[in-house]
C-alpha cells in the first residue's frame, strides 16, 4: 500500500509532467491573443465542462470499435464509479483506477489513440458540452486571459477537447511512451486531487501567472486542493461535498443542471455518468 509521502511524491510528479506536456505542444490559438498575461482560468472537465465523464465517452467509442470486450467496459465503469463516488479519495481505489486506466493504452500507438479521440469527440462528446460553462470560459478568453482544462483524462484527449472548444490548452494525465508507443506506465500518477493543484502551480510558475488573480472551476469535492490555490473558486454543478465546502468558504456556485436534481438528492453527479456508461455498454452488448 502506498504511503502518504509516496502518494504526494507521485502527485507532484504528475503535476510537473502535466505542466511540461501542456506547454510542449506550443501555445493554443487563444494564447497568442491573450493580453492579461498574469491571470488565467482553470476548468475541470467531467461534469463541469462536459456532461458525464470524458473517459467513459471515450471508452464507449473504443468498445464500439471492438477495442475491448463489453465485460471490460462494465468493469471499467464500476471501478471509475468506486473511484469517484464518496468524496475523499481512497488510496486503494485511486491505485486500482490508475491500473485500470493504463490497460486502455499499453502497447497502443499514441497517434492511433489521438486519431480515435478526434472521431469519438465528434460522435459522443461534442453535444455534451455544458453551454453555461463554455460561456464562462469564453468570458475569460474575451477578457484576454488564457483558459486551461485540468483533468484526470489522458492529456492527449484533453488537448482535443481544449482545441475543439477554442481554449488555450490542457493539463491531463501523462502516460509514458517510447517511439510513439505507450509503455503502460504513468509519469507520476493520475492528474487527480492534489495532483491537479500541483499542475496548476507548476504551470503558473512556468507562465508567470499570479494565482491570486486566477480562477478555477470544478464540480467535485476532490478538486478542493485545486480550487484552494487560486484567488477565485467557483463550484459548477457541485456534488454534495463541494456544495458544502463552497457554502462554508463563500465560493460562488453555478448549477446548470435542469432542476438541480443531483444537488437535491445529494448524489455525486458522476454516479449519473457511471450509470449512463453502464447502460450504454449493456445496450451495445444487446446489439451483438
Amino acid at each position: 500500500m502506498e504511503g502518504t509521502a509516496e502518494r504526494e511524491r507521485l502527485a507532484e510528479l504528475a503535476g510537473q509532467a502535466s505542466a511540461e506536456a501542456a506547454l510542449a505542444v506550443g501555445p493554443g490559438l487563444e494564447t497568442a491573443a491573450a493580453t492579461d498575461l498574469t491571470a488565467a482560468a482553470f476548468f475541470d472537465v467531467d461534469n463541469t465542462m462536459m456532461m458525464g465523464a470524458s473517459i467513459f465517452h471515450f471508452a464507449r467509442g473504443l468498445a464500439a470499435r471492438k477495442y475491448f470486450k463489453n465485460s471490460d467496459l462494465m468493469g471499467f465503469a464500476w471501478q471509475q464509479i468506486k473511484f469517484r463516488v464518496g468524496g475523499r479519495e481512497d488510496p486503494q481505489s485511486v491505485k486500482a483506477s490508475r491500473e485500470q486506466a493504463l490497460s486502455f493504452v499499453a502497447g497502443r500507438s499514441v497517434a492511433e489513440l489521438v486519431a480515435l479521440g478526434e472521431e469519438i469527440y465528434d460522435e459522443l462528446m461534442a453535444d455534451k458540452i455544458w453551454t453555461g460553462t463554455q460561456a464562462l470560459a469564453k468570458m475569460h478568453l474575451d477578457a484576454g486571459q488564457r483558459v486551461w482544462l485540468v483533468t484526470a483524462t489522458p492529456v492527449e484527449l484533453a488537448r482535443i477537447i481544449a482545441r475543439r472548444l477554442g481554449l488555450t490548452g490542457a493539463l491531463g494525465t501523462v502516460s509514458e511512451s517510447e517511439d510513439g508507443i505507450y509503455t503502460g506506465k504513468l509519469v507520476g500518477d493520475l492528474l487527480h486531487g492534489r495532483a491537479k493543484a500541483h499542475a496548476v502551480r507548476a504551470l503558473a510558475a512556468k507562465e508567470g501567472l499570479d494565482l491570486r488573480r486566477c480562477t478555477a472551476y470544478s464540480d467535485s469535492v476532490n478538486d478542493v486542493p485545486m480550487l484552494s490555490v487560486v484567488g477565485t473558486a467557483v463550484a459548477v454543478n457541485p456534488d454534495s461535498g463541494l456544495r458544502e465546502v463552497a457554502r462554508k468558504r463563500a465560493w460562488e456556485i453555478r448549477d446548470f443542471r435542469t432542476g438541480r436534481k443531483a444537488a437535491k438528492i445529494g448524489v455525486p453527479s458522476v454516479l449519473g455518468a457511471g450509470a449512463v456508461a453502464v447502460a450504454a455498454g449493456l445496450a451495445y452488448r444487446r446489439r451483438q
